[in-house]
């Protein structure tokens, strides 16, 4: 479980008592409001991979449900209309066979009786894999990786999943998208939480 004290905005561990913010959300203005995290990511890294890379999609089952127990009280304090899963390229849900943030977000929204809308946002097939990249570059690639496919639903608040939160880049351009699309508060949980960069 990730320690307090935590950043105000990301949930990450802070290793002073004093701070409110972590370094990267002391450094950069965030397009989201507030985030939580179950794990630290360095304590279940082998699990994460296993569960996305070596098709075990059942971890997913295991996961979501604490996710659910663990940040429940936590997710419906943000009060979200609806939860959206970070999309992966339809190329990699074809190779993998699924989304490993959408099963997190089933069984989140199956925990807090929040809806999924796994298709409101879209990811583009272009852009490299994040984990190889810089922060700069993590930021950059990700900026326009994400597009919003149904304009027709209402976003007031939204909570965003996906499975681990590095630097924010990624949570951060999916919800700026949102954002333009209309939402007026978006927070996210995810299930591991790393130190930035």
């Amino acid at each position: 479980m990730v320690a307090s004290p935590r950043c105000a905005v990301c949930g990450k561990h802070l290793e002073h008592e004093e701070d409110v913010k972590c370094h990267d959300c002391s450094g950069t203005k965030r397009h989201f409001e507030c985030g939580a995290a179950l794990y630290e990511y360095k304590s279940i890294n082998d699990s994460i991979f296993a569960f996305k890379n070596r098709q075990r999609p059942e971890y997913g089952r295991f996961y979501g449900r604490k996710m659910a127990e663990y940040l429940g009280p936590t997710i419906l304090k943000m009060k979200p209309d609806v939860i959206i899963p970070v999309p992966i390229s339809a190329a990699k849900e074809r190779s993998r066979g699924y989304n490993q943030s959408e099963i997190l977000a089933g069984y989140i929204s199956e925990g807090t009786g929040i809806p999924v809308a796994a298709n409101v946002v879209k990811r583009r097939e272009n852009g490299k894999a994040q984990k190889k990249l810089d922060r700069l570059q993590r930021q950059n690639n990700i900026k326009k990786a994400f597009h919003i496919a149904q304009n027709d639903v209402k976003l007031k608040t939204v909570l965003v999943v996906d499975d681990v939160y590095t630097t924010g880049a990624t949570i951060d351009a999916v919800a700026s998208v949102l954002k333009e699309a209309g939402a007026a508060k978006v927070c996210f949980v995810t299930l591991a939480i790393g130190h930035g960069m």
